[in-house]
């Protein structure tokens, strides 16, 4: 069984410094992720088109290089946080939680009991593929899997106190692009009324215990919300390193002519 690397390095009073994958769905690049020191993978199967499946030779690759993986699973039932879970993923994010209500359920899934109702098997990754004592099996999964709901709703900043004072989570995760649409004020970073939430969030998350964190655009502003109490960042992905890569490259040509 796995310790989770973004949980010791909250509960050690430090930060959490991840990147997602969601194009290159290839177990070598999540390798190199965790060698080159980044905490976690975030691994994007809400607005991707990867197979489940795919995430099981990503797992394998994090435990390689000592990263964890994070799961943002897409929001279908109680079967694929648990299937994530089972082929090793550390963590699960789940989109778009709304309601203290929700939160439950989806701790309720994810949790062992006491702390929730999740189904026992035992032949997963996350159980040394049945080789872990069932009883330490459980204690480790309720004590070393976290769980992020991201708060991306005007509806969830409403609730955010009866949210966070939900147990069995750990972070709250703003999710700033779909938040500033619903607050109605899309992609307009600087906007007081998106500050004024993710600032609800932060004093939430200090008040009721959990860690908080969202994705970051610059070296400049994760500082900026370090300062303000967050503990997980996100910054980059494949897509956009892929994208910005082959701009330049373009851009580099694009000047030439036919002498």
């Amino acid at each position: 069984m796995v310790p989770s690397r973004v949980l010791h390095r909250l509960r050690s009073g430090g930060f959490v410094r991840l990147t997602s994958i969601c194009r290159v769905t290839e177990p070598w690049l999540a390798e190199l992720v965790g060698r080159l020191g980044f905490d976690g993978v975030w691994y994007d199967l809400e607005h991707r088109t990867a197979p489940e499946s795919s995430a099981e030779a990503i797992a394998v690759a994090c435990r390689a290089s000592g990263c964890d993986l994070m799961v943002r699973v897409r929001k279908s039932d109680y079967g694929m946080p648990m299937r994530m879970l089972e082929i090793g993923a550390n963590g699960l994010m789940v989109p778009h939680m709304r309601s203290a209500a929700e939160a439950r359920r989806w701790v309720d899934w994810c949790r062992f009991p006491p702390l929730g109702s999740r189904g026992f098997d035992g032949a997963g990754a996350d159980a040394d593929y049945m080789l872990a004592d069932p009883a330490e099996h459980i204690a480790h999964a309720n004590h070393q899997v976290f769980l992020a709901f991201q708060v991306e709703d005007r509806a969830a900043v409403e609730a955010i106190d009866e949210i966070a004072a939900v147990e069995g989570f750990d972070i709250l995760f703003v999710g700033p692009a779909d938040l500033s649409l619903s607050l109605g004020v899309p992609f307009e970073w600087g906007h007081p009324e998106l500050a004024r939430a993710i600032r609800r969030v932060a004093d939430a998350a200090a008040r009721f215990g959990k860690w908080w964190g969202l994705p970051v655009a610059s070296p400049e502003a994760a500082r900026e919300y370090l300062r303000l109490g967050a503990r997980v960042l996100a910054y980059g992905s494949d897509h956009v390193l892929l994208v910005d890569g082959y701009r330049r490259l373009y851009a580099e040509l694009a000047g030439l002519e036919l002498a």
